[in-house]
């Protein structure tokens, strides 16, 4: 048996998430049956992260263990091959130790939502970038956000759905930067909650366009409680970008 490691990309718009559900597709099943088609074995693949329906990967890190002889090149091929014309691609593959896990083994996982700030429709980007109308100020945002980083209760950025143990999560960056009309808000942390990035990301947006201060956003974190959450900003901008296997910092 080997274990491969996956790097994968794909536009999560026809998907419920990555992971598999009972009431539509999911990324995870896409890249699962793709396996069984090529090896005939019934494989579950493990993901660095689970995002939600509608939410895109530049870079996913998977696993999946695999007994019949096939080399890493052969088998990105050939899963990219059954894959078409699904907007999903693994982009690499390589053999790892038995004992590496795209979840567990991981450090740090790196978000980045994107907005695109204008009045005219997206023809090019609807679904992959969440279009804001008004004139959002970076700048005044990207202050406000660090107050989000470090480690926190984050309940009121967490969803009501959310599995996790503890709302405490260390945030080790949250950066917010425009480049022309596009404003990233880039998240990184070893773990999220279900909802944090696209909760922080919208009530930064309130404040960005005025309707909330810094002092606003500093009050509804430490509220602690999902009622005093401003916006929920939608899956259409966010992107899973980068999974850390080393302690190397951001």
């Amino acid at each position: 048996m080997t274990r491969f490691r996956l790097t994968i990309e794909y536009d999560g718009r026809p998907y419920m998430g990555w992971q598999r559900q009972g009431h539509g597709p999911s990324v995870q099943q896409a890249v699962e049956e793709a396996i069984q088609a090529i090896t005939g074995e019934e494989t579950t693949v493990h993901a660095a992260g689970r995002t939600d329906a509608g939410v895109h990967a530049l870079a996913m890190a998977a696993h999946v263990d695999i007994t019949r002889p096939i080399s890493a090149f052969r088998l990105a091929d050939a899963i990219n091959a059954k894959l078409r014309p699904a907007p999903v691609a693994v982009l690499y593959a390589e053999e790892v130790a038995d004992d590496w896990h795209a979840r567990f083994s991981c450090v740090g996982r790196r978000y980045v939502y994107r907005i695109v700030n204008r009045r005219a429709p997206l023809a090019l980007e609807a679904g992959r970038a969440w279009r804001v109308p008004v004139v959002l100020h970076a700048d005044i945002m990207h202050k406000a956000a660090q107050a989000l980083v470090g480690r926190h209760d984050f309940t009121t950025f967490r969803s009501a759905h959310c599995q996790a143990d503890s709302p405490v999560r260390t945030l080790d960056r949250l950066a917010v930067r425009r480049l022309g009309e596009v404003i990233e808000v880039e998240a990184a942390a070893r773990s999220f909650l279900h909802h944090q990035v696209r909760s922080m990301v919208g009530c930064l947006q309130l404040v960005g366009r005025g309707k909330w201060t810094a002092k606003d956003l500093k009050r509804a974190l430490e509220a602690k409680d999902r009622a005093a959450l401003g916006f929920n900003a939608p899956p259409d901008g966010l992107y899973f970008v980068e999974a850390v296997y080393d302690p190397r910092p951001y």
